[in-house]
């Protein structure tokens, strides 16, 4: 059986509650001689970020012709995401390339903030008129 507990904390007392909790629902689990494993990371992107994020893409992908091509919102995510990590590109089994990289939903808020940095400026480089400018 799995099950996720999630925990969000701002301070040292929700620390202090969470350790707790974590420690009450792994002692049953352990006592029965199956291991647990705890996982602590920071706050992947907001709703909010992931909202703004797609909707500048989506300008950038109706205004923005590359080498000849119209790429959708999500095929610019990757050109960007890519960018901002310094991806390498490997050739395909079937030819073409694959970008090895990381998925957008897995950044963090900084992280997510830098993609939105990345293409509001990127937009602006190629001509993009954002509606928020208007």
């Amino acid at each position: 059986m799995t099950y996720k507990l999630a925990y969000t904390l701002q301070n040292e007392e929700q620390g202090h509650k969470a350790i707790l909790e974590i420690w009450k629902q792994a002692k049953t689990h352990i006592k029965d001689g199956r291991r647990m494993v705890v996982e602590l990371k920071q706050e992947t992107r907001s709703l909010e970020q992931n909202a703004k994020m797609w909707a500048t893409l989506g300008e950038i992908a109706e205004q923005v012709e590359w080498y000849g091509n119209k790429l959708t919102a999500g095929e610019w995510k990757w050109v960007l995401s890519a960018s901002l990590r310094k991806q390498r590109a490997v050739p395909g089994i079937d030819g073409g390339f694959v970008v090895l990289g990381q998925a957008t939903s897995k950044m963090t808020t900084a992280e997510m903030a830098e993609m939105i940095e990345l293409a509001t400026a990127f937009g602006v480089q190629q001509g993009v008129i954002f509606k928020e400018d208007q």
